[in-house]
């Protein structure tokens, strides 16, 4: 089995559990361990500002010892977490399950992005970037139709049951990730460049601005449905379907079109401008018949996809192009700290100028995305002025 394929089974194994993890630990955390629904906010929120910290500091570990290695071990972690959660019964356990959850995640996402660096050539690491994500949805999307059978069920032995899903799926991605060659270590300084390197620095926040598109139809754009449209409530579960099914069946074949710094960051800039587009779309909704609306919501979130799967393909091109060579594993767990950002800030920011604000946060939102698209030109430019030549990455077979 090729590399590529190896990466996509291990990704594919861990999305489903992550589809169904997503779908009901909400639920499972309020009504089956009995925390509220602010607790479990709050303690999300700490546990992903310590998992984006901690990606850093994971992925240079990766360098140092391998990337397979540490995405081996994270995965197992990871697991472990999952598992805890199965016996987790009060706030503080569960912020301290949390936290090591979200350390696994940000570093195993991290410590791949480094083994997918050494081991793809660099003219293909954004296709093979783009298959990961087809298969990432559509196990997310068999994942969410997992979980979903546990809500109907309602009990907490299904809640556990799809915990303990989760868990032995991460086992079985770390079981996959194994069959792959180790990237040699090559990073031995003990120093965190990344944190030094102002430019890169610059070009991950303003990805980090783009990213704040990932709560729009997970939170804020059913909330929108059911509080300023005249929607049915079903057709959140209409985009989600959409969404999914989009990337699944369309980013490989986008992802083509990006084949340096260059198209990428036109990528980005168009994935910009489309994401003001479903925003301002969006927004029309409000103040429609329920036909319209619905109409209005489902051409609005074709578009957002289409900007999303356009701002993905040139973001990973950029995060990996710009990272030195031998310091994958510390450059992609800083740029990756963007989504456990979006993950953390872009609820309460999101709902508060959406929900507050109406057509105009709508028109604020979709400026922001804009803005951040158009500066990312200046910003690799910058980058790519201020930036050492890269090593050669070196693969080790084990």
């Amino acid at each position: 089995m090729g590399t590529t394929k190896v990466l996509a089974v291990a990704q594919a194994a861990n999305s489903v559990g992550d589809g169904a993890f997503y779908v009901c630990s909400a639920l499972y955390f309020t009504r089956v361990v009995g925390l509220s629904a602010a607790q479990v906010g709050a303690a999300l929120t700490v546990a992903w500002a310590v998992g984006a910290v901690a990606g850093v500091g994971l992925g240079h570990l990766a360098d140092r010892v391998g990337a397979r290695r540490v995405a081996v071990g994270l995965a197992v972690v990871t697991a472990g977490a999952l598992a805890s959660f199965l016996v987790v019964r009060s706030f503080w356990a569960f912020v301290a399950a949390a936290c090591v959850y979200t350390c696994g995640q940000c570093g195993l996402a991290a410590a791949r992005q480094a083994l997918l660096a050494g081991l793809v050539a660099p003219e293909r690491r954004t296709r093979v970037r783009a298959v990961l994500q087809s298969v990432l949805n559509g196990g997310l999307a068999v994942g969410a139709g997992t979980g979903g059978v546990a809500l109907h069920v309602g009990t907490a032995t299904a809640y556990l049951a799809v915990f303990a899903l989760d868990a032995v799926a991460f086992l079985v991605a770390a079981a996959v990730l194994c069959r792959v060659p180790e990237v040699a270590a090559v990073a031995r300084t003990g120093r965190l460049g990344v944190l030094r390197d102002r430019p890169y620095a610059v070009v991950a926040l303003l990805n980090s601005v783009t990213l704040l598109y990932m709560p729009m139809l997970s939170l804020v754009v059913p909330l929108w449905v059911a509080e300023r449209t005249s929607a049915p409530k079903w057709v959140v579960a209409v985009l989600f379907v959409l969404n999914t099914g989009a990337v699944v069946v369309g980013q490989v074949r986008l992802a083509r079109g990006v084949t340096d710094l260059r198209t990428a960051v036109r990528s980005v800039r168009r994935g910009g401008v489309l994401l003001l587009v479903s925003c301002v779309v969006f927004a029309l909704s409000e103040g429609v018949p329920d036909r319209v609306a619905v109409a209005v919501l489902v051409v609005a979130a074709a578009v957002q996809v289409l900007g999303e799967m356009l701002h993905g393909a040139g973001s990973w091109e950029i995060g990996f192009g710009l990272a030195p060579a031998d310091k994958q594993g510390q450059y992609q767990g800083f740029y990756g700290a963007g989504t456990a950002v979006a993950r953390t800030v872009g609820p309460l920011l999101l709902t508060t100028l959406v929900l507050g604000g109406g057509v105009v946060g709508w028109l604020v939102l979709g400026g922001l995305f804009l803005a951040a698209a158009l500066a990312m030109g200046p910003a690799v430019r910058w980058a790519r002025h201020g930036s050492a030549p890269t090593l050669t990455g070196v693969v080790a077979h084990r």
